[in-house]
C-alpha cells in the first residue's frame, strides 16, 4: 500500500489554491476595492471559497491515505478466489468524480479482475472508507422483515 502523493506536495497545492482564492477575495493591492458590499455578499464569497478549497483538500487527503494505491487486489468479493490481477489503466481511466456536499471531487480508483469468475471490482483498501450503502439500506428498511 502506498500513498499517491506526499504531504509536502499536498500542502503546496492547497497553499496555491488558497492563495489564489485569497487574492481574489482580499486583494493585496490597497487600490483595488474589496468584493461585496453587504453581509449576504460576504456569505456568497465564503461559499465560493468553500466550493474551491474543500474539494482540493478532500482530493489531497484521499491521495495521502496509505490505502490509496494497492499493489495487490486481495480476494474476490464475489467468489472469494485469490486469483486476482490489477487492471492496467491510464491516468484518465482510473479517475472517478464523486459529488460531495462541498462540490465535485476527483479520486483515483483502481480496478481488479478475478480470473476465477471473470468479474471486476475495486480492491477493498482503495475504497477510502466509502460506505457499502446497499447493506445499510437493507438493515434500516423493511426489506429484511416479513
Amino acid at each position: 500500500m502506498a500513498a499517491l502523493t506526499d504531504r509536502q506536495k499536498a500542502r503546496e497545492r492547497l497553499n496555491q489554491v488558497f492563495q489564489s482564492v485569497l487574492d481574489k477575495m482580499i486583494p493585496k493591492d490597497e487600490a483595488m476595492p474589496l468584493p461585496g458590499r453587504k453581509f449576504v455578499d460576504w456569505e456568497d464569497l465564503g461559499d465560493e471559497m468553500e466550493r474551491t478549497i474543500v474539494p482540493v483538500f478532500l482530493e489531497e487527503r484521499a491521495a495521502l491515505e496509505a490505502s490509496a494505491h494497492l499493489n495487490r487486489g486481495g480476494l474476490c468479493p464475489r467468489c472469494g478466489s485469490g486469483r486476482i490481477y490489477m487492471i492496467k489503466q491510464t491516468d484518465e481511466e482510473d479517475q472517478v468524480e464523486v459529488l460531495t456536499p462541498h462540490g465535485p471531487v476527483v479520486l483515483r480508483k483502481q480496478r481488479c479482475r478475478c480470473r476465477a469468475c471473470d468479474r471486476s471490482f475495486s480492491p477493498s483498501g482503495a475504497r477510502l472508507g466509502f460506505a457499502n450503502r446497499s447493506s445499510f439500506v437493507a438493515e434500516g428498511g423493511s426489506a429484511n422483515r416479513a
